[in-house]
């Protein structure tokens, strides 16, 4: 089976038909991906089918979530070389995304990607949650999502300041969340969420699980957050 191949059927595996130009779109970014890997850190994932599978399959099962509604706006929270965010904007061009991150040279591949891409509605923003989040970008979202890797009170404090009253933040997470769901309930109440949903998707071709843990916004977020850059990370919200 060749890398086309690989991505129709784990999409189709999601009830995800991709036409013969997204999967186009899909092999071009890769190729650009691993280009721009030998230059500057972007994954530590070089096989080709494993990008295949374990970013761009894994990103677009968000998609199994009925959250992104038609035209709905998106923020990646810390998207690093696109995940989630940009294979979701491939699959559904119909949404608006926001990819943040806080390297600069992240964010040089992002646009190199974005404009070999053709993609519309598509915008880059380089800074810090913590920042944003007091901005003009506060509570500005349909959805904040984020694939980081950090603890979730630490990623509510990130993305449930930048999501609208009725939307959601959703955390890509491993298998096994109860753990981190229970250190976190405090701080998703305190920022004015609600758990909705934990979702659990297994990755196509894989023993992989991870989970989709879904968080409604139901009240708006204190003023005080998020806090200054690198506190929320120092002390998370216990």
């Amino acid at each position: 089976m060749d890398y086309s191949e690989i991505l129709k059927e784990g999409a189709r595996q999601f009830n995800i038909d991709l036409s013969s130009e997204q999967i186009d779109k899909f092999m071009v970014y890769k190729k650009l991906l691993l280009e721009w890997n030998e230059k500057i850190n972007l994954t530590a994932i070089e096989d080709e089918g494993e990008v295949i599978i374990k970013h761009f399959l894994d990103s677009i099962s968000c998609l199994l979530t009925d959250k992104f509604t038609n035209h709905c706006t998106v923020i990646d929270v810390g998207t690093g070389a696109g995940f989630p965010g940009l294979p979701i904007k491939i699959v559904r061009q119909d949404i608006s995304v926001t990819l943040l991150d806080s390297l600069n040279k992240r964010i040089n591949f992002l646009n190199e990607v974005i404009n070999k891409l053709y993609l519309p509605a598509v915008e880059t923003l380089h800074g810090r949650a913590e920042d944003i989040g007091n901005n003009k970008y506060r509570e500005k979202f349909d959805i904040s999502i984020s694939r980081a890797v950090a603890n979730l009170s630490v990623l509510a404090e990130y993305c449930l300041p930048l999501v609208k009253i009725g939307g959601y933040f959703i955390s890509m997470k491993g298998p096994d969340v109860k753990e981190e769901l229970e250190q976190a309930n405090k701080a998703i109440d305190i920022l004015g969420g609600e758990l909705s949903d934990v979702k659990l998707v297994r990755l196509p071709f894989t023993e992989i699980n991870h989970s989709l843990v879904i968080v409604k916004k139901i009240r708006q977020c204190p003023t005080k957050y998020p806090r200054k850059a690198g506190k929320p990370a120092k002390e998370p919200i216990r």
